[in-house]
């Protein structure tokens, strides 16, 4: 990849943004933007995300090397059609980073068996900010990285496509489409559709009664912190992984069935195995890898309430060039030690704010 290559990004955003920086990272390339928001093209481009953008996209594709497509779901099913009608290159690779697989992978094999190869592509790490400007070329470091191959798609393309994203520093993950749509449905897609509907339970709740939204903020507020994310973003998920969510979604019913009927009994034993269980399970799980859900670097601090506190802190951070992404006080606190919150971007500025505050006397948790 030596010479100068074109690459053909549809969907200027936080993740199709941070992947082309991961790109330009390892390779001397043309990169060039297509997006219904014309805003995100241009900051994109003063921000050197992208080396140009067009509203033409068929004259761009039939010029691109690879070409992805980090725009929703529908959205990329309809640009799919639009390129098997195009004069693409004989060697173009087209991937996509979407959250569901199946769908469009049908969708691929429908329009492209013309020996182009789809491979479909799902970055799991992302953030709660959206646009370009929040892209970041190590935002996938570490990170699983799921790779699903159309028929077109031989070991050989497989390798080139990799080599495009090596500036990513993920890991690499060849999957089944409907095997990848049933493992993000259970550890992704349906824990968002829980904690949305625990915030709405809550949000009934607090309408009855003033004192449940102050408690909500803390130790629930941050188990729901995933409800959060981009509602037409869910939307979306939720009507292509329609039918495995419906599974789930039936098999929660029948494990809150038994629940209650725990709760019901009171029996010692039987909630004490129940809670022992999910807890020696959880425990068991990898701490701090990243995983379909996006991880969250927070550290716990103990403060007194004194002035000057809060600012002694930022400074000591500050000096160090730790930048931090968030800072909250901790209110309501059963569930959680410290009374100061501080989120980090990275696990490594974690660890060394952890190091730092702690060298200076403040006392600090990692939530685990």
């Amino acid at each position: 990849m030596d010479d100068l290559k074109r690459v053909l990004l549809v969907g200027v955003g936080l993740i199709g943004g941070s992947v082309a920086l991961a790109i330009k990272k390892e390779h001397h390339v043309h990169i060039v933007g297509f997006d219904v928001k014309l805003d995100n093209c241009q900051l994109a481009k003063k921000l050197n995300i992208i080396d140009d953008f067009t509203e033409k996209l068929e004259e761009e594709a039939s010029k691109a090397d690879l070409i992805i497509l980090a725009c929703p779901v529908d959205k990329a099913e309809q640009i799919l059609e639009k390129l098997s009608v195009l004069p693409l290159k004989e060697d173009v690779i087209i991937t996509d980073v979407g959250s569901t697989k199946a769908k469009i992978m049908e969708k691929a094999e429908e329009y492209f068996n013309n020996g182009i190869p789809f491979i479909g592509g799902h970055p799991m790490a992302g953030s709660h900010k959206v646009g370009p400007g929040s892209a970041r070329a190590h935002l996938f470091e570490n990170a699983f990285y799921v790779l699903t191959p159309s028929q077109n798609a031989t070991n050989g393309k497989i390798d080139i496509l990799k080599k495009w994203l090596k500036g990513t520093n993920a890991n690499f993950i060849i999957m089944d489409p409907k095997e990848h749509d049933l493992v993000t449905g259970v550890v992704s897609h349906f824990p968002h559709i829980v904690a949305a509907s625990l915030v709405r339970q809550v949000e009934n709740h607090a309408s009855q009664n003033e004192h449940v939204k102050y408690l909500a903020a803390g130790g629930f507020r941050d188990i729901t912190r995933i409800a959060s994310s981009s509602p037409e973003m869910w939307r979306d998920i939720v009507k292509h992984n329609q039918p495995i969510l419906l599974s789930l979604l039936d098999q929660w019913m029948s494990e809150m069935n038994e629940v209650r009927q725990l709760v019901e009994e009171g029996d010692n034993e039987e909630l004490y195995h129940y809670f022992d269980g999910a807890k020696k399970y959880r425990d068991s799980l990898p701490v701090r890898a990243k995983g379909a859900i996006t991880a969250f670097y927070d550290l716990y601090v103990d403060i007194l309430d004194k002035p000057g506190v809060i600012s002694d802190i930022t400074t000591l951070l500050a000096q160090e060039n730790i930048s931090i992404t968030n800072i909250r006080i901790i209110e309501a606190r059963e569930d959680v030690y410290g009374v100061l919150r501080i989120s980090f971007q990275t696990e490594k500025d974690l660890e060394r704010a952890k190091v730092c505050l702690e060298n200076r006397g403040y006392e600090t948790y990692i939530s685990m």
